[in-house]
């Protein structure tokens, strides 16, 4: 069993997408879970269907969001305060030395995060690799194992088969209440598997059965 498990993602609403489903495993276990959040993603386009946020007051709207995701996820969120769709620019050395003094302090047995140049997304490329050199920077003795999810859509050409699937199905009901907890987030993401002549009942079908598996690389260190 793990001691503790952090999630480093730079996002509200990436802990929900991508690993609820680990997440709840875990807890289910009684082991602590902890988020470390980059951004509020502030610079988001998404606000909501209808709008319920303008880009003045979605910062504020997206940290309450994650919040009441983070209680359905029965987890700790942390807050780390960079700035949306900045993270590729700064420093990867200070953004590294920041997160091992979290790691440092929870000493997690896991860290979930994403796969850097597989993940989509600058802010979760740039995250992900300050993540596993936060890792790299611990005494070889005391650093957790890492979880790095890819989500590109070759990830499984470049990178073969993952190490870790999960089956999630027993906790969809939980991941889908936390995914949606992210109010301004949820419609856009997931309007993509609505289709023309989809009832409700075979679209929340469809979202349940994208959902259902999440899948991570054991990221191994040459030092």
């Amino acid at each position: 069993m793990e001691k503790h498990v952090v999630v480093i993602y730079p996002h509200p609403d990436d802990e929900s997408f991508g690993a609820a489903g680990t997440i709840i495993q875990y807890r289910k276990q009684g082991v602590p879970v902890t988020y470390l959040c980059g951004t509020l993603g502030e610079m988001g386009r998404n606000m909501g269907n209808p709008p319920i946020a303008n880009r003045e007051s979605l910062s504020e709207i997206r940290k309450e969001e994650l919040l009441e995701a983070a209680r359905v996820l029965d987890m700790e969120v942390e807050m780390l305060g960079f700035r949306d769709k900045t993270l590729e620019f700064e420093d990867r050395t200070k953004v590294a030395t920041n997160l091992k003094e979290y790691l440092d302090r929870i000493k997690p047995s896991l860290v979930i995060t994403h796969y850097p140049d597989h993940a989509v997304h600058p802010d979760h490329h740039a995250l992900g690799a300050a993540a596993i050199e936060a890792v790299r920077m611990m005494d070889k003795s005391e650093r957790p194992v890492v979880w790095a999810q890819a989500i590109s859509r070759n990830y499984t050409e470049v990178l073969g088969k993952p190490d870790v699937i999960n089956d999630v199905r027993a906790e969809i009901d939980t991941k889908l209440d936390a995914i949606y907890a992210h109010k301004t987030q949820a419609a856009g993401v997931l309007s993509q598997f609505m289709q023309p002549g989809f009832s409700q009942e075979e679209f929340k079908k469809k979202v349940a059965n994208n959902f259902s598996t999440e899948q991570f690389y054991i990221w191994k260190y040459n030092d």
